[in-house]
């Protein structure tokens, strides 16, 4: 007769076995959500900086100025600075997967008024709506990040968000440089369509509910206030990087924009104690987020400042088309890409300041190198530096997310995420309008000594990047100081549902 080695089965192997079973649909779950997350919000954010290699054709077919076809943008970037500061309300009063439905249905809806505008004011009523579902979305995945994994995983995820807020902007205008080579502009928009109802119905069906709702009060003072003074600074920023042809002095909306500010600051400190902010200030009691936050708001600076200059020194310098433009970044876009998953596993493993210094200090050579820019200078010179770049960014964006929200004790990851949004609208205009001006500036010094032509251009372009550069100084000295926030033991995910 033969003996069975094997122990009977308990019921505590049998609860265990089940235990394990749950937990390894719970991991699949919430890998599926964000990774439908993920794919939404690169295409949502990649319409960001989409339009502004299309204004020449915009302002041909359209018969629109230059400086009209110019709000085709800035109404997309003023529109999510009004938004995202509200998402800390939405993500606390509602559940994933509406909020998410929200997003997508909003972003696809702009995008099909975009598809067959018949002229300049539908067109514009499209890209606000484009950016109202863009505004939520950012934030959405931040806080369901930060909810579903673990810290000690954190850094990775944290990479591939960084791939949607550093790459889509980006590879946006080498998109719409190779659209625009053989369609017509309406094709950005046709062709993103299906992309987006495809996100849309397959998150319907698949998103689960993360987040528990709390009934929380919407302050409509506090969102009157939000959108005068967020709104407003944006604006102002924007119209400093229009100089003569704004349709206001650039000052004014400004001086509206740091009122509102001032108030809406002061409202949410009184309205905070009884857990009813808008937007919870007391995130930056944190010393790891408000750091990380402000080191953030300079690498963005430099992201879009150079954006917007190194395409029109291509152009106007070196006399590159602007598909050829769009190809030159391109490498810029796909290595940083590549690099910010492998950022955030070092992250797990190392920490932020291993990455941070070294990351933010390639940014700053790079600026101060580009202050060095001429005609002469070679083609592939100019590609290694903005590539180089690429680099230090990967290395600052995730060491950032990740420890800046982090830091933040859970009931305040909603308006984490979205201040930490608000600050990469406020200083991409910032970066734009600061880049824009200077160049602009010293371009008219220069020529009115030696004549107008691609000597002025380079002039100009060298003084935008020496402020750039003189800017990104902060950020190298920031960077020691931000921390790894603490694990705490047994910190599990939360289940989906």
């Amino acid at each position: 007769m033969s003996i069975d080695p094997s122990p009977p089965t308990t019921v505590r192997d049998t609860a265990t076995t089940g235990a394990d079973v749950d937990q390894a649909d719970t991991a699949a779950r919430n890998k599926l959500v964000i990774g439908l997350l993920l794919v939404s919000a690169f295409v949502v954010i990649l319409n960001e900086t989409i339009m502004g290699v299309a204004l020449p054709s915009l302002t041909r077919d359209l018969d629109i100025t230059v400086t009209a076809g110019q709000w085709l943008t800035t109404g997309f970037m003023l529109t999510m600075a009004v938004v995202i500061p509200i998402t800390g309300f939405l993500l606390q009063r509602f559940n994933t997967r509406p909020v998410f439905i929200t997003a997508m249905s909003l972003f696809s809806l702009g995008t099909a008024i975009s598809a067959i505008a018949p002229g300049f004011g539908v067109l514009l009523l499209g890209r606000v709506v484009q950016a109202s579902g863009t505004a939520i979305m950012m934030p959405l995945l931040m806080t369901t990040v930060l909810t579903l994994v673990p810290p000690a995983t954190r850094g990775r995820t944290m990479g591939n968000i960084s791939i949607v807020i550093s790459v889509a902007p980006a590879i946006g205008p080498t998109i719409s440089g190779v659209i625009l080579s053989v369609l017509e502009w309406r094709f950005m928009f046709i062709l993103v369509l299906p992309i987006a109802l495809a996100a849309l119905a397959l998150g319907a069906a698949r998103v689960k509910n993360v987040t528990t709702p709390k009934k929380v009060p919407l302050d409509v003072t506090s969102v009157i206030l939000s959108a005068f003074a967020f709104g407003g600074i944006v604006f102002g920023l924007s119209s400093i990087g229009e100089g003569a042809e704004a349709a206001v002095p650039a000052w004014v909306p400004l001086a509206v924009g740091v009122v509102a500010l001032a108030a809406f600051v002061l409202r949410q400190r009184s309205l905070q104690r009884r857990d009813r902010a808008l937007l919870d200030l007391r995130t930056f009691s944190s010393r790891t987020f408000t750091i990380s936050a402000s080191v953030l708001g300079v690498g963005m600076i430099a992201l879009f400042g150079t954006l917007i200059v190194l395409p029109i020194y291509l152009q106007n310098v070196h006399g590159l088309d602007p598909l050829a433009t769009g190809l030159l970044l391109l490498p810029g876009g796909l290595v940083q890409g590549l690099l910010s998953p492998v950022v955030g596993r070092l992250f797990d493993r190392y920490g932020p300041t291993v990455l941070l210094v070294p990351g933010t200090t390639l940014v700053s050579a790079v600026l101060w190198f580009m202050s060095t820019v001429s005609e002469s200078t070679p083609i592939p010179m100019v590609l290694g530096a903005h590539v180089a770049l690429s680099i230090g960014l990967a290395f600052m964006f995730t060491p950032l997310f990740t420890s800046g929200l982090g830091s933040l004790p859970s009931n305040l990851y909603s308006h984490g995420s979205a201040i930490v949004g608000t600050v990469q609208q406020l200083a991409g205009a910032a970066g734009t309008a600061v880049f824009v001006t200077v160049m602009t500036l010293a371009a008219t010094a220069a020529a009115s000594q030696s004549g107008a032509g691609a000597a002025a251009t380079g002039a100009g372009v060298r003084a935008a990047f020496l402020v750039g550069a003189i800017i990104s100084v902060f950020a190298v000295v920031g960077s020691f100081f931000v921390r790894r926030p603490p694990v705490v033991e047994g910190a599990e995910p939360v289940v989906a549902h």
